[in-house]
């Protein structure tokens, strides 16, 4: 109900869970329904609502799932880590197919962040998924979790507490968590890498600059490095403008913490990028040849934001990620 007087209600088949989207008929008597959860690619049906009766199998992805379900592999598992004050973040774990618990793993954060989205959710990765996959075949612990300000089903509070605080509440809450998860008697402290894009490229090079005690290893994508150079109706809906909140821009932006870099970090960025544009990237070059920094650059001549474009070039996007990771973040357990 609306009136948010009464508990809330499922509306989704209990047999079904996951993550469910629709797109329902005007006249609300039928909708074209996509499911999928974490570990099987979605199925598209057309169904009859209220009862949410099957009519017609639409698109069963069944050679995707074939494939998928031979795979060497374990189910994710989903958990919650307290980071203190009684601050509960949720999170997800895929570990290798072969795991022993009386061994210690390498651990590779994969990191978003931002207020727009989230990645702890019960629901198909796709490319992504199948990357992780791999990884943790070759022996890495594969984790992501939601800090603060993500738009996770947990109140008022936990929403707004990041406003002009972008970049800052984000990092803490990821490096309160990996400390906690460094603790666990099969992660190995000595070798906890991140990764994210996009926003989750900027969170990234946060986490490896501010925190580089936890971070071993950081490869970003995309990244904002100084947020008074992302878009005007993102970046001042939750931090209003570099004139009213100076030291907020500063404090969130990793521009501001390049000379404290110490681990290996790769970036990745398409030079056509018209979402988060290349010449951030750039400044950020210069602050690490100003102060010494060794890090490795990859750009993707007139890419655009998410570097698709092109033959070949999704595959050696993950192909450069992989053998980074795999370089500086040694895999198998010990």
């Amino acid at each position: 109900r609306l009136n948010g007087q009464e508990p809330a209600q499922r509306l989704t088949p209990a047999d079904m869970p996951g993550s469910h989207a629709y797109q329902v008929s005007p006249n609300g008597a039928w909708a074209i329904h996509t499911w999928s959860d974490f570990n099987n690619p979605p199925t598209t049906e057309l169904v009859n609502l209220p009862e949410h009766r099957q009519i017609r199998l639409l698109n069963e992805n069944a050679e995707l799932k074939a494939k998928v379900s031979g795979l060497k592999r374990r189910p994710v598992e989903f958990f919650t880590v307290n980071i203190g004050q009684a601050i509960e973040l949720d999170g997800w774990m895929i570990k290798p197919y072969n795991f022993d618990p009386s061994k210690q793993y390498p651990v590779f954060f994969y990191v978003y962040g931002e207020p727009a989205g989230a990645t702890v959710r019960d629901g198909w990765f796709g490319n992504n998924y199948l990357w992780f996959t791999m990884l943790a075949q070759k022996g890495y612990l594969v984790i992501s979790i939601d800090n603060r300000g993500t738009p996770a089903p947990k109140g008022r509070d936990w929403r707004k507490c990041v406003y002009l605080e972008i970049g800052v509440i984000s990092s803490a809450d990821q490096a309160a968590a990996a400390r906690k998860i460094s603790e666990w008697p099969f992660t190995d402290p000595e070798r906890i890498g991140i990764f994210g894009w996009s926003g989750g490229g900027t969170n990234t090079l946060n986490a490896i600059q501010r925190y580089p005690e936890i971070y071993k290893t950081g490869r970003t994508g995309a990244p904002v490095p100084d947020q008074r150079l992302y878009d005007a109706i993102y970046q001042e809906r939750y931090m209003r403008t570099d004139e009213e909140n100076p030291e907020g821009f500063r404090k969130g932006s990793p521009i501001s913490f390049a000379h404290n870099l110490q681990g290996n970090l790769r970036v990745v960025h398409g030079t056509g990028d018209d979402n988060v544009h290349y010449q951030g990237t750039e400044m950020l070059i210069n602050e690490f040849v100003k102060y010494n920094k060794q890090f490795t650059m990859m750009a993707y001549p007139n890419r655009s934001h998410g570097i698709y474009e092109g033959p070949g070039t999704t595959r050696h996007v993950y192909g450069l990620l992989t053998r980074y990771v795999l370089e500086h973040l040694p895999p198998g357990p010990k």
